[in-house]
Parts: structure tokens; sequence; C-alpha cells
């Protein structure tokens, strides 16, 4: 049996979250091990193909070995399907640096506003809206520390909607842009509308170890062969390994944490996925950093005599007021015979960023349109996966189309328009239909409760995506695209998902203190997006990013105060 001496940290997770706290801890001179139930996959080992990464499970679980059951309400009853029969996968990225191996990296900042949600906004009837128990101003400092260290390119410009910045501008200027901007740009300013430079977790100049974008034209899905992406593989870990204080294990799978009577977590149960072989590994401090269902689903299968109902969970909370992404997306065609302000060769030129983002709704407060939280828009691409592109063309009038007549409608579909794209991300509120907890009936392989997520959304999203959606169709249209459409659906993005172990200053109602350390373990800290009580309206990952410096500087503080009165 391992020493109990032998780490100070054991981290659960080897994603932006974990990284970030490993990468702190290490710096400070302490011995952590990560745990990371995928494999590693080196710089050097990544492709652009398509098959393995967007069609095959090449980075995720097979479903049939680990799934999820997820709960919809049909007929007035809720009822569960397994993913293994939906093929709907909740697994994001399970190899060494999690999901922030395959992002596009479009970070943003929370609004100052997003801290104070409740106290903006007031009560909305149905959701569970509090106030963060931090402000932006807490949390800004660490937002420009991750943006140094993971690399952020982009172009500061001010905006109403825009949080404030230390800094002047980012580290890195833009990644190189398609002529599509220009396009943008126009069309946004005829309308009375801000377009933004997207920052991006994407280097358009070398640093360090790590190669600038090479524009492969395969970014959000694909690894990164170049190490110009913001990785915590790339960002974080690979400098904590070289301090030499870090220990990462890949192919370790966490069964449970071990927390006796003295309310401290002792030692994880680890299973090595390749040998089968089971062992405990002590720590004095124990980080959980899974991705927040499976962190919440982790601490839940932790239940032991002492702890009944799952690790840090007196309060009830733990599972509870899972979020997601609200929003949705829409698309328009730009043709040959109709582009206006670009040529069309500049429009097909592959591989360059189209990084716009708007700002402008992201609270509205129009006297005709009422008063309420809006969110954020990001112009893109269509993704480039060829195969499903091609798709879109292999129907005509509900039947499938072969042969001579699909060879046509590929060719002109691939050389004659390019689709543009535009993104909403607004407020997922939480609600108490949305929740993770453990499926008693069904196990993965390594004989442990599956988590259960019941994904209601809340009607309000809805009406928040439309509204945007109603606005992004007018860009697409001043831009003469054609066939516009957008899709406003409650169903939750499997790659966006936070709460479940939420902070506050409560015990009673909250998981976490506003350190992301449990009420009532004080050796067990979350890190990962768990501890959101409420996700803003960006994606999530900067702010992920920057809450896990935080965390990771508390604890050494933690362990230099525990170390002293040792």
């Amino acid at each position: 049996m391992q020493s109990r001496s032998q780490y100070d940290i054991v981290i659960v997770g080897s994603g932006a979250s974990g990284g970030a706290v490993a990468y702190t801890l290490c710096k400070a001179g302490y011995k952590v091990a990560v745990l990371e139930k995928g494999r590693l996959i080196k710089r050097e080992e990544f492709s652009k193909d398509e098959l393995a990464y967007a069609r095959r499970d090449i980075v995720t679980p097979n479903l049939f070995d680990e799934y999820h059951t997820i709960e919809e309400e049909v007929d007035g009853k809720w009822t569960a399907t397994p993913t293994y029969e939906s093929g709907w996968s909740f697994w994001n990225g399970n190899i060494v640096g999690g999901s922030s191996n395959l992002m596009s990296g479009m970070l943003h900042r929370m609004h100052p506003d997003d801290f104070r949600l409740k106290s903006k906004y007031g009560e909305i009837e149905g959701a569970n809206v509090v106030d963060w128990p931090i402000t932006y101003e807490d949390l800004e400092p660490y937002y420009t520390l991750a943006e140094e260290l993971i690399g952020i390119s982009g172009k500061a410009k001010k905006h109403p909607f825009e949080p404030p910045r230390s800094t002047s501008d980012f580290p890195q200027p833009p990644t190189k842009e398609n002529a599509v901007v220009k396009l943008i740009d126009k069309s946004c300013r005829d309308l009375d509308i801000v377009p933004l430079v997207t920052p991006r977790a994407v280097l358009s100049q070398d640093k360090g170890h790590r190669n600038a974008c090479y524009y492969s034209n395969f970014c959000g899905s694909y690894g990164c062969s170049s190490g110009a992406k913001g990785s915590a593989r790339e960002a974080l870990l690979k400098p904590a390994l070289a301090t030499g204080n870090l220990t990462l294990m890949s192919n370790t799978y966490v069964r449970y944490l071990h927390a006796g009577k003295k309310d401290e977590v002792e030692y994880a149960v680890v299973v090595d996925t390749i040998t089968g072989k089971e062992k405990k590994i002590f720590a004095k401090i124990f980080v959980v950093a899974a991705q927040a269902h499976e962190s919440a689903r982790l601490l839940l299968n932790s239940a032991n005599k002492y702890h009944p109902d799952g690790l840090a969970n007196s309060s009830g909370e733990l599972g509870k007021n899972l979020i997601f992404s609200a929003g949705g997306s829409g698309e328009g065609e730009l043709h040959k015979d109709s582009l206006k302000e670009i040529e069309f060769e500049a429009l097909m030129e592959t591989g360059l960023f189209v990084n716009r983002s708007i700002l402008d709704w992201y609270f509205i407060d129009h006297w005709w349109d009422g008063r309420f939280k809006g969110g954020l828009v990001e112009f893109m691409f269509e993704h480039q996966n060829i195969i499903s592109r091609a798709r879109k063309d292999n129907e005509e009038k509900g039947k499938l189309v072969w042969g001579k007549a699909l060879g046509e409608k590929l060719v002109k579909r691939f050389t004659q328009s390019k689709n543009i794209r535009f993104e909403i991300f607004n407020d997922w509120l939480p609600n108490d239909n949305c929740f993770v907890s453990l499926d008693e009936t069904h196990k993965d392989k390594y004989g442990m409760p599956v988590g259960k997520l019941r994904v209601e959304g809340h009607p309000h999203d809805l009406k928040v995506g439309k509204y945007i959606a109603k606005k992004c169709e007018k860009v697409l249209r001043e831009m003469g695209a054609k066939n516009i459409y957008s899709s406003i659906s409650p169903a939750p993005p499997q790659n966006l998902v936070a709460g479940g172990c939420r902070f506050g200053n409560d015990p009673k109602t909250s998981v976490l203190n506003k350190y992301c350390q449990a009420h009532d373990i004080p050796n067990l800290f979350v890190a990962d997006a768990s501890f959101m009580p409420t996700g803003g309206s960006v994606p999530y990952t900067w702010t992920i990013y920057a809450n896990a410096l935080r965390v990771g500087e508390h604890i050494v503080h933690y362990l230099k105060k525990i170390s002293s009165m040792a």
C-alpha cells in the first residue's frame, strides 16, 4: 500500500480545471498526481482524420462500456433512456487535457452583472437563480493570468457589454481572418451593430514550446498538432511536468473517494483501465475536476456509512441545478453569383478564421422589447467536416440522391457557395428539473452506477434565443445570404455543462464555499464548472481556467496554513 505522504494533492481529471490547479501547485513546489481516465495523445499523434474524430469514439468511451441515462418528459412522465440506445453521448474528450484539446477556442469573459444576476434582474418563476459569492473583480486577475498562460489572441475594443480589463490588449494579435469579416463588419455597421474581434485560445505567434497556428482548416473537434491551441495539455500540464512535481496517471479510472468519520478524504480507489488492477492513492488534498456531471456522479458514488448521501452533500444540493448553454444556431448561403463586397475566391480560401462576435444583445433594455438578460453571438463558417457537409445535400424532395445527380450536387455545393453560420449563447436557467443523480439499475464496465441526467430547460431560455436569432437573421440578409434559417432548441449541448456542485456562503444551500472547497470536507475541492450557480451567456472555458487558477492559489495558502499548524 502506498504511503499517505506520497502526494500532497490528487486531482481527478486533466482538463482545463485540473490542468490549471496542477500547474499552480506544481509551480509552488507541491507533489501532485493527476488521475485521467483517458489516454495520453501526444501532439504529433493528433491528426485531421475526419472518420476517427467525427464519426468514431477515438477520444471518448464506447457507449456500451460507459454511458449515461437521460431523463426526458414523455406524455407527462419522466422516462430514462441509456445513451447506448439513443447515441446521445455526454462524454467530451476523455484524454489527457480533456475537451480543451478539441475546442474551437472562442473564449469570452463573463460580464460583471453575470455574477449578480438575481440582484440585477430579480426572481424568474421556475428558475433557481442566485448571485455568486464572488464578484467579477475577484476573478479578473485570474482571467488576465489565464489569458497569458493559455495564450489568447484577439483585439480589445471598448463596448458597453465588454467586461473591463486590467490590461490594454490581448497577449497576441488576432489569428489570420477570412475576407468574409469585411462583409460581416460592413453589414453590422449598416445595421448599427458593433462587430467585435473574437478572443481565441489559438496562438497567432510562437510561444515557448508551442508553435503558431498553421491554419489547417480543421480546428474545432480536432486536436492541434502544432501546439497553437490553448489546451490544458499544452499550456499547463507540459510546464507542470517540467517542474518534476507532477505525476501524470493516464488510463486511470477513479471508482470512488473514501472519506472516513473525520470528514476528510483519505484515498481514491482507482482502476488501471488497461490491466484492470485496482489500488488506493493517498494524498493530503483531493481536487475533483472530472467535468460537472461526472464530478457530481463521483461524489454521489463515494457514499459510505459516514456520508450516506454522497460526499459533501449535507445540503442535499449535490447534483442539482445542472446547467448547460442555451441558445442555438442559424445559417445562410453565400453564393458566387450574388456575393457582394468581397471576391468569391477570397471567400473560399480555407483555414482562415471568422473572428467576429456580437455583444449588442447581451443585455436587453428596450421599452418595446422589455428588460431581460440576452446573450452572445459568434460567427463562423459551417463545420469543415466534409462528411457532414455532404450529407446535407443527399436528399431531394424527401428521397436520397444517388450517383451522377449526387455528384453534381456536391460539386456545386463545394465550389459555388459557402455557408456562413451563427451560434447563440444565452443563459440556461437552473431549475428543479435539470440535475444529475445515480441510476442504480445501470452500471458501467467498472461496476459503478452511471449518471442519470434530467435535462429540462426553462421556457425563458427559448424566448431569449429566438429573440436574438431574429436579429442574427437580419445580419445574414444584409450580407446577401440566401436560404437563411435558424434553430433554437431546448436540447442541451453536451460539450457545455456546468453546475451540480454550486458554490455559496451558506452550507445549507450550497455544496462548496467561495473557494470551491467542500463545506463538509475541508480537504476536498471541486475545480471544474460544477461550482457555477449560473453560467452567463458565454462559453464557460475561460471562466473555468480563471477560477481553477484561483482555486489552486487558495489551496497553496491552505496547505501552508495546515502545515504551520502541524
